[in-house]
């Protein structure tokens, strides 16, 4: 049952986590925080910290180490197999749409909008995984301040 669980979760954050990095996070947030109680709040914030440190996409990062705490290395197996498997079907079926009328103005205007909506998720996780505490202390704000000068003013 634990594995139908799993494949559910993250077939469910495969097919709407549009943008991807930390657009999706809510929703991986929802699944594994809420809904399933497979991590919870400070658990998956350190997951997230843990993600950063490792190359690849956070999604499978993700689906191994819930998966692998709630079924062992099977679980492993189905989370990133479920993980992947929506947009896997649907690049392939997009990929063929999108090369016969790729041309035609409401498809690029469509695909413009869709990067404005995941903007507005990468500032609400933003939003939610900063402690107003924190703050208030100069050493936060400094992080804040250099990480976004490096990353908008260079290839760091």
């Amino acid at each position: 049952m634990i594995l139908l669980k799993l494949f559910i979760a993250f077939f469910r954050v495969g097919c709407f986590a549009i943008g991807g990095a930390y657009s999706f996070l809510p929703l991986m947030e929802k699944e594994l925080v809420n809904n399933y109680h497979w991590l919870d709040k400070n658990e998956f914030l350190d997951v997230v910290g843990m993600a950063e440190l490792f190359p690849g996409a956070i999604s499978i990062k993700f689906a191994t180490y819930a998966g692998y705490k709630a079924a062992g290395i099977p679980g492993i197996i189905v989370a990133n197999f479920a993980n992947l498997l929506p947009p896997l079907i649907l690049m392939l079926l997009v990929s063929m749409v999108y090369s016969r009328y790729r041309n035609i103005p409401i498809v690029k205007g469509a695909l413009e909008m869709a990067r404005y909506a995941v903007i507005a998720l990468i500032v609400g996780i933003a939003i939610k995984m900063v402690k107003v505490d924190n703050l208030k202390q100069f050493k936060y704000i400094i992080v804040i301040l250099i990480s976004f000068v490096l990353f908008t003013l260079t290839k760091i």
